[in-house]
């Protein structure tokens, strides 16, 4: 979420741009995709309604942003979350104008998927949430219909999720049914399990806006949450909510996890994400993971290079796909 001007003008000056110090990293990638808070759109009314507007989480970022966008080197953007529809549907269907318009593809609303080649394999995304709207992740019929269709006609399927509680104290996986303000936020684990069974590589989470472990699970990589990323105001930055992991994985041809790095940021205003030389991000994804999957066969040490210690997952094909 790189500024709203919405209720109020919370932009960031127009020499400064959130993404530029990372933009290096991004632009590695085979893939690089990332969830987009809010609407890109110039002015309007918003849908929902604030009681109080001195605390009113609506995000409107005016089109041009989608520029940072594009210049960081993003792919894709996804718009399943809880402020894709601050302006309603409308809205949505105005950040998908504007991003396809930029050459930056899409997933998020009911029925829209990303699908492209990289290095001559068929890829998706697909992105999920517990809102109107969006394509249900509280719907295990559906989860496994959408992702079986994607998995019949592509090598790789990418799976994002804006699911689980928010707030103080979530950054453990709780291994069951999550409720924010009595709102029902999904399951990860079981959402992220009967993902992969249907054919998903790769299931990247981001609803509790910290980081949250990860977990390998039939030889695909799950990340559960990664936080919060650019965020200029409008969103906590604090401590844990600061940091903001960018999470670079290696596939094989068939999907399967060979290896990865969680390269740590930290958002520090007024700027965006700055490099984090001490890793703090991956330190603490280390720890949430073995605290939450004491038994996992993934390595993570503490400048957060990820390994599998298990010898007889990384036989097969060298990776092709960094997503």
């Amino acid at each position: 979420m790189l500024g709203t001007d919405y209720p109020q003008d919370r932009l960031p000056p127009p020499e400064l741009d959130l993404l530029e110090p990372v933009a290096a990293t991004l632009q590695q990638a085979d893939i690089a995709f990332g969830n987009l808070e809010g609407v890109l759109q110039d002015g309007g009314e918003a849908f929902k309604q604030c009681s109080n507007p001195a605390n009113c989480y609506l995000f409107r970022t005016p089109e041009r942003f989608v520029q940072q966008l594009k210049q960081a080197g993003f792919d894709a953007m996804t718009l399943a979350n809880n402020h894709a529809r601050d302006f309603g549907e409308e809205g949505r269907s105005n950040s998908m104008a504007v991003l396809a318009a930029a050459g930056i593809r899409h997933s998020g609303r009911d029925g829209d998927f990303a699908s492209w080649k990289v290095k001559g394999k068929r890829v998706a995304l697909i992105a999920f949430a517990p809102f109107a709207g969006a394509y249900s992740m509280l719907v295990p019929e559906l989860v496994q219909e959408r992702i079986q269709e994607l998995e019949r006609s592509h090598d790789i399927v990418l799976v994002s999720f804006h699911g689980g509680a928010e707030g103080a104290g979530v950054a453990r996986v709780p291994f069951a049914t999550e409720y924010y303000h009595g709102e029902n936020r999904g399951d990860v684990v079981e959402f992220a399990h009967l993902a992969v069974e249907a054919g998903a590589d790769l299931v990247i989470g981001h609803g509790p806006h910290v980081p949250r472990a990860l977990e390998l699970y039939q030889e695909r990589l799950i990340a559960y949450s990664l936080g919060n990323f650019a965020t200029y105001w409008g969103i906590r930055v604090s401590g844990e909510n600061g940091l903001a992991p960018i999470l670079s994985v290696e596939l094989a041809e068939d999907g399967r996890f060979l290896g990865g790095r969680i390269v740590s940021a930290r958002q520090i205003r007024p700027a965006g994400p700055l490099i984090d030389e001490a890793h703090m991000a991956a330190r603490s994804i280390r720890e949430l993971t073995l605290a939450d999957f004491p038994a996992t066969p993934l390595s993570i040490d503490e400048r957060g290079n990820i390994g599998i210690t298990t010898p007889s997952l990384l036989s097969g094909a060298p990776p092709t796909l960094h997503p």
